[in-house]
């Protein structure tokens, strides 16, 4: 694995950071793309226009087949910079449509999520079974050309704006519970499914309940293998750890607790000449930098068509913890400001 970028790749960093300082307002922190969807939806509609959003797609999907690594600078930016600009539709569900879909579920699917004219929610946990998603019991039942949906899902972030969601759904009670599985697509507007907000302690409306009472599915929309649906979503997971945002955010992070030890006095000195203080921002920067080169290593495996089911577990899990970390470090330093 090399460890710089090539010299296009870097001119490419520096176009995106040119566009991100006119695009965006100098005091700009970073919205809660749930909270306030009007204001990130032009800005990822600009992206679009530029082919950014998909740049390592097919051209046939609305992509530029440019190279992995190019992808990776491009979310590294956005990520740095917090700005929403992929979701999960564009990083988690289009490539696995691309894997595992049909013709026809490319040519529908596909474009309009490279157009940014489509929002889409991920159906998976359930109120028993979060961590131990296999025991999941909404279930989905053969009717003709249709699966007729009941049960429910819970914590579906962006449910309430999501045009459609891709989910989950129990096909075989008697198989084994890794089995009998089917990965399915559903429109939002089908009759019987109902979204109920769940308000968070900020006051924020990011998580909701959705409730299937009846709701019909057309079998065009399966995706995969009929009961081996728990596949295709573990591998839709994957591209979701992979990620190199939970660096580059903890990154930027780091940089801000850096500047506020800096700049604020703490009984007579300044936070940054206190030996504690500096030795956890000092882990906190090896962290950052390990959690980087890991997820540089699974974009390099992408651009060598490798497999990278294990690096994405690792970086998922060390990016997962680092991002606690970190966030305990600004507590510990901030008080009860914190």
């Amino acid at each position: 694995m090399d460890f710089a970028f090539p010299h296009e790749l870097e001119e490419f960093r520096k176009e995106i950071q040119t566009f991100v300082k006119q695009e965006l307002p100098d005091d700009w922190t970073g919205v809660d793309e749930d909270a306030n969807p009007e204001t990130i939806r032009p800005l990822r509609k600009k992206l679009s226009d530029k082919g950014w959003l998909t740049i390592a797609w097919p051209k046939e999907y609305g992509g530029m087949e440019a190279p992995h690594l190019q992808q990776l600078v491009f979310n590294e930016e956005m990520a740095y910079n917090r700005v929403p600009a992929a979701d999960n539709a564009i990083t988690m569900l289009g490539p696995i449509l691309m894997m595992e879909g049909t013709d026809e579920q490319k040519a529908t699917f596909l474009p309009p999520i490279a157009n940014a004219d489509v929002r889409w929610a991920q159906g998976y946990s359930e109120p028993g079974s979060g961590s131990d998603l296999a025991s999941l019991q909404t279930r989905a039942v053969e009717d003709g050309d249709d699966f007729i949906i009941n049960g429910t899902k819970i914590w579906t972030s962006g449910a309430h704006h999501a045009d459609w969601l891709f989910m989950m759904a129990r096909t075989d009670q008697d198989a084994p519970k890794h089995r009998g599985i089917s990965f399915l697509l559903v429109d939002m507007k089908t009759p019987g499914l109902e979204v109920r907000p769940i308000i968070n302690m900020a006051n924020v409306h990011g998580f909701n309940q959705l409730f299937f009472d009846n709701v019909r599915v057309p079998k065009r929309n399966l995706v995969g293998e009929y009961n081996r649906g728990w596949y295709v979503g573990a591998r839709l997971l994957d591209f979701e750890r992979s990620g190199v945002g939970r660096s580059a955010g903890a990154r930027k992070t780091l940089e801000e607790l850096v500047q506020f030890a800096r700049e604020t006095n703490w009984n007579g000195q300044t936070l940054s000449k206190n030996p504690t203080t500096r030795n956890r921002l000092a882990d906190m920067a090896i962290e950052v930098e390990v959690a980087r080169m890991i997820s540089y290593h699974i974009g390099w495996l992408q651009s060598e068509g490798e497999v990278f089911n294990r690096e994405a577990s690792m970086g998922k899990l060390f990016g997962s913890e680092m991002t606690q970390r970190i966030f305990q470090t600004g507590m510990s330093m901030m008080g009860l400001y914190g």
